[in-house]
Formats: structure tokens, C-alpha cells, sequence
């Protein structure tokens, strides 16, 4: 195989598997019922004047499925934690009790269940739509090769395997994802 086609073959894979890597982490931000750290993975609190993640100021742990604790280093920054929480809109109500900040996390209800699942296939969709424009412009690179019409055809057939490839683990990841988000 030509190293111009086996180059953009493998920048297409790379292309690709990073759209994947993409859903998942997205995947992990939609919350299914139980209580994870990543659900506050977005929130960045004021810590003296600039914007840093929680994770960074405070440990986050789930001592049980329907909660998160929050237990800052430093005491003074308990009051900064909880207006961070609060307005980053997660739906969570954190409750201070002066050592930690505690966060019930609430069961899900039928229409939120269905609201996230709708979430889970918009971002498997930008996902594919990424994958597409992987597959789009790995075709237009190889068109511009000086090859013959039979290599540059098993090119664009190889790179239609790999689209066609990815877009099933997709389709996998979010099967298994709506599976999570619907069960009660």
C-alpha cells in the first residue's frame, strides 16, 4: 500500500477514535440516577480570584449511590463551593453543614429520563457527524494523490469500512447508554 494512503488511513482512524473518546467523556457527564464525582466535573469555583475546578480545591466522593460529599482543604472556601454548585444549574440543592457540603441526589422522574436520553442521542449524533467529517475529508485528501484509480478506489473503500465501523460502536455506546439512563 502506498505510505500517502496507509498516512491518511490512519490520521482518518486517529480522527475517529477521537470522536469516540469524545462521546464517552460526554456520556460519563450525563448522570444515570447513581451519584458520581464527574457530575460536578464542570463546576469551577473562586478560588482567590481566579477559576478553578472543584476538583481542584475540594475531594469529591459518593459514599453512597444517591450522594456526593464535597470536603474542601481549606474551611474558608465552604461558602464559595456551594455558590458554585448552585449556579452551575446541575439541578442540585447542596447542603452545607460547616465541615463538608452534602449533595442528595434525587431519583430521576420518567420525563428527565427521557430528556437525557434525548441528550445521549444528540451527542452520538455530533459524534457521527464528526465521524462523517473524517471519512469527507480523508476522501478529498485522497483524491488529490497522484495513485492509480484502483488504489485511490480501495483508499475510499477502506475509509468507508472505517466510517461504517465507527459509526456501529456508536450506535453501541448509546444503546447501552439510554439502557442506563432508562432503567428505574
Amino acid at each position: 500500500m502506498n505510505e500517502d494512503i496507509k498516512f491518511i488511513l490512519d490520521t482518518t482512524k486517529e480522527g475517529m477514535e477521537a470522536s469516540l473518546d469524545h462521546l464517552r467523556k460526554e456520556f460519563v457527564k450525563i448522570r444515570a440516577g447513581k451519584a458520581s464525582p464527574v457530575m460536578l466535573s464542570g463546576v469551577m469555583v473562586n478560588y482567590y480570584g481566579s477559576q478553578t475546578p472543584l476538583s481542584q480545591v475540594a475531594n469529591i466522593n459518593t459514599p453512597d449511590a444517591r450522594t456526593i460529599s464535597v470536603q474542601p482543604w481549606e474551611k474558608n472556601m465552604l461558602q464559595e463551593i456551594e455558590t458554585a454548585i448552585t449556579n452551575a444549574n446541575l439541578g442540585f440543592n447542596p447542603m452545607n453543614n460547616g465541615e463538608t457540603i452534602i449533595i442528595n441526589v434525587p431519583p430521576l422522574t420518567e420525563e428527565r429520563r427521557l430528556q437525557l436520553a434525548k441528550q445521549a442521542k444528540g451527542e452520538a449524533e455530533d459524534a457521527k457527524v464528526s465521524i462523517r467529517s473524517a471519512r469527507q475529508d480523508a476522501n478529498k485528501e485522497l483524491r488529490t494523490l497522484e495513485v492509480s484509480e484502483d488504489l485511490q478506489k480501495n483508499a475510499e473503500t477502506d475509509v468507508q469500512a472505517l466510517t461504517d465501523s465507527y459509526s456501529k460502536q456508536v450506535d453501541e455506546i448509546f444503546a447501552v447508554k439510554e439502557q442506563e439512563i432508562m432503567k428505574v
